[in-house]
Parts: C-alpha cells; structure tokens; sequence
C-alpha cells in the first residue's frame, strides 16, 4: 500500500482486487484495459447479473450511467444514478467505492470547485441529469460504513475524449469533419468546456479510489478549449470541411473546473488538449 495522496505503483494496482461496474462502457472498458495491463484481477459484471451483490467487491469504480439519451430515458438515468448505487451501499462488501459523477452539476455557478452552492430545476427536464447524479453523490458523501475502512468517494468527471468516445458534442464534430458533412454550430464559437484525455482519467480513477484523500474531487484537465479551437485542429486534419459559425450565437457559459485537488494529492498536470487532441484526430486520419 502506498502512502494516501501518491500515486499508486503498477505493484499496488495489481495486488488489489477490482470491481468496475460499468465495465462495457467508454470509460469502465479503459479502467480494465489499464488494471489488466499490470497485472490486477479485474471483475466486469453486466447490469443484468447482480448476483456479485452477495461477493466480497474489493475497491469498486461505479461508472454506470446514461449520458446522450437520459432525456428519453428518465427512469433508467435514476436507475443507473441511484437506484443501483443505493441497494450496493446497503448490501454490498467492497473495501471502498469510487462513485463518478460530472462536472456538468457545475452548470449555471461561477465557480468550478468542489466546495461551490450548486444550482438546479426539477422543472427543467435537462437538470434531471445533474439532479440524478447529485442524490448519488449525496449518498456516496453521507454514507457512513460500519467498517471506518470501507471508504465511499466521489469523482467529478469532465468531458472525456479519446478512441471510440460515445455519442457527444465532441464525437459528432469528429464524425462531421471525417465525412466532410458541412456543420453549423448552434454556440458561439468562443464557448469553451474542459476535456480530458482518456488516458489521463484511467489513470487517475484508480489511484483516487486506492490513496485519494479528498471524498469528492474533480477529474479534469483544468484547460477550457473553445469550439473553435476545436474546429482548427479538424480543419488540420481534413482541410475540406467546412463548419460554419455564428457570432450571434448564444455564449454559453461554462465555470472552469477547479483541479486543485488533483494537484495538491498527486502532482497531477493535465495532457494538453492540443496534444492529446490532434494524436487521436491523427490516428483516425491515417485509419
């Protein structure tokens, strides 16, 4: 075991035993790949199978969830969010549990930092999302384990990007300038998000549940990249495509993540947007 706050060696990720609810998705496929490669045990249940319910879990990521079709899906988004997450927090056996959430709870504050009062609607039917994701935070946070050793944490994780990402703003610009289908945005090009590499995340995820001090923290490049800037390196890419902007648009205004804590605990320093950006749009080019 390394010292809380470290990072935590190939040595220590593979002696201990790994829970990855979530496993077939974006971020959870990563995980395992990472863990596997040093050599852990990694255990992948489907959302069907709860029999590992009555099974000692070990350190457990939680990274089921709906993100593009929560809209249309509402009961399943609190299923995924919450109603799972509530029934492992009562019955399961794991030594601690990393819960992630998004940085889009962030919508709506000036400030992008753990700490920040918070802003939601239930009238508004794209807060269900965030009002999902933060009764499991509340859960996570208040949980109080009979055993002071089972530790229940939180990751709030921004927009992430890498190969085969799913359905998002990213991917569907990706898929556009690919094709050479011309796009228009509905944002003023100046609006910016934070991104971070997969690489970076699969990382972080498991040194957080292993040695993280903080219960909640945010999993985030720290970086705001605007559209545009995101349209220049696909313009690079494919010099054809055209993607026309608008001005007028509305600016749509995103608080900057706050990654002090990632900073402070383990050194972190983000892969550079540009960076990580331009060597996936390069490996899709050449593909």
């Amino acid at each position: 075991m390394t010292t809380p706050g470290t990072m935590p060696t190939n040595a220590a990720l593979a002696a201990a035993r790994w829970t990855i609810l979530g496993g077939q998705g974006f971020v959870g496929q990563a995980l395992a790949r990472r863990l596997q490669a040093v050599g852990a045990t990694v255990f992948a249940p489907t959302r069907q199978d709860t029999s590992w319910l009555r099974q000692d879990l070990g350190h457990i990521i939680y990274a089921i969830g709906r993100t593009a079709d929560f809209r249309g899906r509402p009961h399943d988004t609190v299923e995924a969010h919450v109603g799972l997450l509530s029934q492992l927090l009562k019955q399961g056996r794991f030594d601690s549990l990393l819960y992630l959430s998004s940085t889009r709870v962030y919508q709506g504050v000036a400030q992008g930092n753990e700490g920040a009062d918070l802003i939601v609607n239930p009238n508004t039917s794209d807060d269900l999302y965030n009002l999902s994701k933060l009764l499991g935070e509340s859960l996570c946070l208040n949980d109080t384990r009979p055993n002071t050793a089972s530790i229940v944490r939180v990751a709030r994780l921004s927009n992430v990007y890498g190969a085969n990402m799913p359905a998002s703003f990213l991917q569907a610009l990706i898929q556009a300038a690919r094709n050479n289908q011309p796009l228009t945005l509905q944002d003023h090009p100046q609006t910016s998000k934070d991104y971070i590499a997969l690489a970076d995340v699969a990382d972080l995820l498991p040194a957080i549940a292993l040695n993280g001090g903080d219960r909640l923290v945010n999993v985030a490049s720290g970086q705001a990249t605007s559209h545009a800037d995101i349209i220049r390196a696909l313009c690079h890419f494919w010099p054809e495509w055209s993607c026309h902007t608008d001005p007028s648009a509305p600016l749509r205004q995103f608080p900057a993540i706050d990654i002090s804590c990632l900073k402070t605990a383990f050194g972190f320093h983000a892969t550079p947007f540009e960076q990580g950006f331009s060597s996936l749009l390069a490996s899709l080019a050449e593909g």
